[in-house]
């Protein structure tokens, strides 16, 4: 029976019960406000997170790890005697973290380590880890669990919806005139991960209409393997969990808090649903 660690980074917002139960290794990006920076998740949770952007009149600003950190992660696993590390990191196309967990791995050539790029973020990548963790702690061997986690990427998806612009306007992602145009509408855009990016996947009028449009979304990939629930300092989590209540899923639907990565563009009141499909 092998020891593979699993490695990940902390845009995957994966709850710390889960992250303990299955003895996953979280290397943190780290968050910028102003001249102060933090470890996310060490330093600085989400509800700290949320906190400090309503404190701030510009948008916080995040980094990838260091090839050090995810480094040090490895001769972690090392030291506790592994027989190998599988790294699952966020999108390669959103952050250069991915690029820092490879260049890490040259400088531990006694371990096998073998990096793989979800092309995910949040809890889709975090619902990718979990599976793949649940196979390393049931004695799969490293190029099972590499097989497995390429294969998770291709049923992977994600529904959100965006309850205010601030954080857009803020980060100079959308013009001004036009942001304004959407608070008056009352619009409330709709994001799905495509190819690795995030992108527009339409508009709702009100946040009602938007959380039934990502339930439906989801439903519609129904019966799923996976399923999670990810919000940002949400008052109205309760509604999406009633709206998914239905959707035939193998495993318990997940709830987890949006962190730095995700909610410094998302900004306080982002919620969306990552699944994997069954196949």
């Amino acid at each position: 029976m092998t020891n593979i660690r699993v490695i990940t980074d902390s845009a995957c917002d994966l709850p710390q019960a889960i992250v303990d139960e299955l003895g996953i290794d979280i290397v943190s990006l780290t968050i910028r406000f102003g001249e102060q920076e933090y470890v996310d998740r060490v330093e600085l949770s989400p509800t700290a997170f949320w906190a400090k952007c309503k404190e701030v009149t510009t948008l916080p600003e995040t980094a990838a790890p260091s090839p050090g950190a995810f480094q040090v992660a490895y001769e972690r696993a090392l030291a506790d005697g592994c027989d190998g590390v599988i790294v699952l990191t966020l999108s390669s196309l959103l952050s250069a973290t991915h690029q820092s967990a490879v260049l890490a791995s040259e400088n531990v050539p006694q371990l096998p380590i073998r990096v793989v790029d979800t092309r995910a973020v949040s809890m889709a990548q975090g619902l990718i880890v979990i599976d793949v963790a649940e196979r390393a702690a049931a004695g799969d061997d490293l190029d099972s669990l590499v097989a497995r986690a390429e294969a998770l990427r291709e049923h992977t998806g994600v529904i959100a919806t965006i309850d205010t612009l601030e954080h857009l306007i803020k980060g100079g992602r959308i013009g001004g005139a036009k942001a304004l145009l959407g608070q008056v509408l009352s619009i409330k855009p709709l994001l799905e991960l495509k190819d690795g990016v995030v992108a527009e996947a339409g508009r709702q009028r009100t946040r009602n209409k938007a959380l039934a449009t990502c339930a439906d979304v989801a439903r519609a990939k129904a019966p799923l393997l996976r399923l999670a629930i990810m919000d940002g300092a949400c008052a109205d989590r309760n509604v999406l969990e009633g709206l998914v209540a239905d959707i035939a899923t193998q495993h318990p639907l997940v709830l987890a808090d949006i962190g730095p990565t995700v909610g410094t563009h998302g900004g306080p009141g982002i919620i969306g649903l990552a699944w994997i499909e069954s196949f």
